[in-house]
């Protein structure tokens, strides 16, 4: 019998003190754990940014692991880090660790994922910033009744960031049509098995794959295959 540690963790103390996520990392983990026949030893949670890499919980969650030669369990990856540095010193660690929403996820997969996650919080923070600075040099004042400019420079950065996202995925794109998956379907299907997430975290549909292609070419930066 396979012995577990489980790890959940929220961003804001607002989601800890409602237990707001907790309880559906609970139940993610738990389930699989029963699904594999393993027992789940202790629980340790979190309230901490994904930035940040001191997490006192998270440490004594490891010391268990490795005093119970147990394996850590999580629901989703993001739950650890998006940061890839913090990634690769934990798969360097020597503590196994499991996602239980893609328990066969290799350490190739892994870095790929952080990374994607990683670019994406880069990508919005930085569109957010030169969004709202471009409003102050415009005199925007934000947060007055003019919310409709706000709202619209909030738009503008949402656009930046799908930008952004399709032309980071365009080389695997490329990849696939190039080895002679061209439809809508097809691709989704091949990013689906390859654990790729949509910028959303979500799952691919051949509608998904339309529009990044879609975006691609009205960047000039793709051309369009129809099933």
């Amino acid at each position: 019998m396979t012995a577990f540690i489980g790890y959940y963790r929220v961003s804001t103390q607002a989601q800890g003190r409602s237990g707001l996520g907790l309880e559906a990392q609970r139940d993610a983990v738990c389930r699989y754990v029963s699904s594999v026949g393993g027992k789940l030893l202790a629980e340790f949670q979190e309230v901490e940014s994904g930035k940040g890499s001191d997490r006192p919980q998270l440490k004594a969650a490891l010391q268990q692991c490795r005093a119970q030669k147990a394996m850590l369990v999580i629901a989703k990856l993001d739950r650890l880090a998006r940061n890839v540095h913090f990634i690769s010193q934990l798969l360097e660690s020597g503590i196994e660790f499991i996602a239980a929403d893609m328990p066969s996820a290799n350490k190739l997969t892994i870095h790929i994922i952080a990374a994607m996650a990683e670019y994406e919080r880069d990508v919005v923070s930085q569109r957010t910033k030169a969004s709202l600075a471009a409003a102050r040099s415009r005199g925007v004042l934000l947060g007055n009744p003019r919310a409709a400019e706000v709202s619209a420079l909030g738009v503008a950065s949402a656009q930046a960031s799908a930008d952004e996202y399709a032309l980071a995925l365009k080389p695997t794109l490329d990849s696939l049509r190039a080895s002679g998956i061209t439809s809508y379907a097809r691709l989704a299907a091949a990013l689906e098995a390859s654990r790729v997430r949509t910028q959303r975290g979500g799952r691919w549909s051949a509608a998904g794959v339309k529009n990044i292609l879609s975006r691609l070419e009205k960047l000039g930066k793709g051309r369009l295959h129809r099933d």
